[in-house]
């Protein structure tokens, strides 16, 4: 009797280690072989983290994640000031320097979970608002409150978007005209041959991938 249930228990933990080595292989190994393989041939792009390029060839980010575009830390400053020569992202995560994460930090990605009538909130959409309008004011133009789009003063919900609106990207042409020593139309320009339509004509809204506009930017300055 003891002879069996040894020999039934053995026979039973084999099973067992079998099972393990196999499933092992085949969910641990050969998927993601497949997987990887199958991505890499129908879209290499995205399968490698939708890499975007300068014209140097450089990888300079990824169209999925936001990145910030500020000066360096002057000393004493606890936060750095928008480098208003190019054009700028959402808030990042909350509202830029008033967020935890003004570095557009993967590990710290999240929406500020605050409602609607949260004073805080309110607040930072204020102080935001008034920093839109002064920093995109230039001699020749002059902001109104009113016309400052919502992706202006807000992030979204992973607080690393890539996009903003046309609008918002309509309304730094003439600061950005402005440091860069541009024509306001050639710039105008630029922003309109980088807004993508809605996906398939009827899906999301049409929206501008800073990075890609700020690329287009550089070479504009550099040309």
């Amino acid at each position: 009797m003891t002879n069996n249930s040894v020999g039934n228990t053995g026979r039973v933990l084999w099973a067992g280690l079998r099972a393990l080595l196999v499933l092992t292989v085949i969910t641990g190994v050969l998927y993601p072989l497949a997987v990887t393989g199958i991505a890499q041939a129908a879209f290499p792009g995205k399968a490698d983290g939708s890499e975007i390029k300068d014209a140097g060839g450089r990888v300079v980010g990824s169209e999925l994640i936001g990145q910030s575009y500020h000066l360096p830390l002057k000393d004493g400053e606890e936060t750095a000031s928008p480098d208003l020569r190019w054009f700028q992202p959402r808030p990042s995560n909350g509202l830029g320097s008033n967020s935890v994460n003004t570095q557009y930090a993967i590990i710290l990605s999240g929406a500020t979970n605050r409602s609607g009538d949260n004073e805080e909130l309110i607040t930072w959409v204020k102080d935001a608002k008034a920093a839109v309008v002064k920093d995109n004011s230039t001699a020749s133009f002059t902001v109104n409150p009113s016309d400052v789009p919502a992706d202006a003063v807000t992030s979204s919900g992973s607080g690393l978007d890539p996009h903003i609106s046309p609008e918002y990207a309509k309304l730094q042409v003439h600061r950005v005209a402005e440091q860069n020593g541009l024509d306001v139309t050639r710039v105008e320009r630029l922003v309109a041959d980088h807004t993508d339509d809605r996906i398939l004509g009827f899906l999301g809204e049409p929206r501008v991938n800073v990075l890609r506009l700020n690329i287009a930017l550089k070479a504009l300055t550099e040309g």
